[in-house]
């Protein structure tokens, strides 16, 4: 009876479900388009009190899923991660079509794809918001080269045999990116962030982008100068904007001066964030940002060695600004005039150095000067501050949160003579700082560790290693290797 049941069920199955057969894992990729062995039966097993209607899939093929629209398909797939839309899009056209419709962001590596004569870019992703030409707008070498440079988010292939040194890379003409940026902005009219290198000559492209992307709310501009600015008023709803005016190790530019920063800040009013990097920005500048725009809540400065003295007293007239990020900066803060004359920017309420120079005691009290009232600074990687230098945040009285990384000239001591006197400190954070010890930790410092409300302390990489390799074996130099080996 058993042997008859299963006789009875493999002859109302596929036939890829014989038990002596390859699994379908194998026969996927072993079968033919013409292989009609491996067609779902089209008259199923009818038992006598029922009856079925005949499988659709002879009329429609192998291809199941043609009975679904492609607005179904859509939902279907758009609930699939982003990582295996690639390989679903090997499945047909079709399913091509559809994953091309669900990419949202693309960084583009070959501009011939954007504003070649099949325009593909804009041909396959109709829906894009997120596009980023950085990469392609740098000439490829005139032959494939192994030699990679690295900086930042991007990597660029270079011709070891070009006359063009590593820091002034050869970039597309503006015509060139005048055309790209035109097909995008026709092709692409959903966009919200934009990454692009400037144009030097004229501007009619970034004009396209403002006419066309009316959603446009994040824009970088790589390589900018002064003209490149003038049609910026044209961006209705831009709030998010990074000026780059040179990279150390890829290109260097004109720069932007207090001239297309006063064009700026009059064409930009709903400004909320604002990055300068390598611009050569003063009092005046910043000062005319701070008086039109009256949204701006966070001011990056980044590579400050081309800004003139005095711009740190210019963000007393930002009037809304909340956080102020110093990024690679040498000198932190250049004064123009004498200390006295600087006032407290009240509405500042974070403060974050980055992989910044703290050498110079007089700067970095300038701009706590400044600061005076904010609640969260954080100090990550940055050269130069032992605990002399650090003493010196103990004129912030409001610090709620502290966050320490990559900063080995600090001791317990030095951290426990400023963190005693913020009376407000509910969250530490303390990550590679290899010369604060836990060994060191006074009780009045472990009292105050026991009330914080956020508390990470993590500041001896190499203890914390062996700490988890503990029991394991590992960390030993070979030695029960080496012991095998002898006996």
């Amino acid at each position: 009876m058993h042997t008859n049941n299963h006789r009875h069920r493999l002859r109302s199955c596929p036939d890829f479900f014989v038990p002596d057969k390859p699994s379908f894992k194998n026969v996927v990729f072993k079968m033919q388009p013409a292989d009609q062995t491996l067609n779902i039966d089209p008259t199923p097993y009818r038992s006598s009190s029922s009856s079925r209607s005949p499988s659709p899939s002879r009329a429609f093929g192998h291809d199941v899923t043609a009975l679904l629209s492609d607005e179904l398909l859509l939902r279907i797939l758009s609930a699939v991660r982003g990582s295996h839309l690639v390989s679903i899009g090997l499945v047909s056209k079709r399913w091509l079509r559809l994953v091309d419709r669900l990419r949202r962001s693309l960084t583009l590596l070959d501009w011939s794809f954007l504003a070649g004569h099949s325009r593909r870019l804009t041909a396959r992703f109709q829906e894009l918001t997120e596009v980023d030409l950085v990469p392609a707008a740098f000439r490829p070498p005139s032959s494939s080269s192994p030699v990679i440079l690295t900086r930042g988010h991007y990597s660029l292939q270079m011709d070891p045999l070009s006359s063009h040194s590593v820091g002034d890379l050869p970039l597309l003409d503006s015509q060139s990116i005048n055309n790209g940026l035109d097909v995008l902005a026709r092709g692409c009219p959903a966009l919200q962030r934009l990454c692009t290198v400037a144009p030097l000559e004229t501007e009619f492209g970034l004009a396209t982008v403002a006419l066309e992307c009316a959603t446009l709310q994040s824009l970088e501009l790589h390589r900018c100068t002064d003209t490149a600015l003038r049609p910026i008023s044209a961006f209705k709803n831009l709030q998010i904007l990074r000026l780059v005016a040179s990279v150390d190790g890829l290109y260097a530019g004109p720069g932007v001066t207090d001239i297309g920063l006063t064009i700026l800040a009059h064409g930009c009013k709903r400004l909320v964030k604002l990055e300068l990097g390598g611009c050569e920005a003063s009092f005046d500048g910043i000062s005319a940002i701070g008086h039109c725009c009256a949204m701006l809540e966070e001011l990056t400065i980044c590579d400050d060695s081309k800004m003139e003295g005095g711009w740190l007293a210019a963000l007393l007239y930002c009037g809304n600004l909340r956080t102020l990020r110093l990024q690679s900066c040498r000198n932190v803060v250049s004064l123009a005039g004498p200390m006295e004359h600087l006032g407290c920017c009240p509405t500042i309420e974070r403060l974050q150095l980055q992989r910044c120079q703290l050498r110079d005691k007089t700067s970095l009290k300038a701009l706590f000067v400044v600061c005076e009232n904010v609640k969260e600074i954080g100090f990550h990687s940055c050269w130069g501050l032992d605990n002399d230098i650090f003493r010196i945040s103990s004129i912030l009285r409001r610090v709620k949160l502290l966050s320490l990384e990559g900063c080995s000239k600090i001791t317990t001591e030095g951290l426990e003579s400023v963190i005693l006197s913020w009376k407000d400190l509910q969250s530490l954070t303390v990550v590679s700082c290899n010369s604060i010890r836990d060994d060191e930790v006074s009780p009045a410092l472990s009292g105050l560790f026991s009330i914080l409300k956020e508390f990470k302390w993590r500041p001896d990489s190499r203890s914390v290693l062996s700490m988890n390799l503990q029991g394991t074996g590992m960390g030993k130099k070979g030695g029960k290797f080496f012991r095998r080996l002898r006996g």
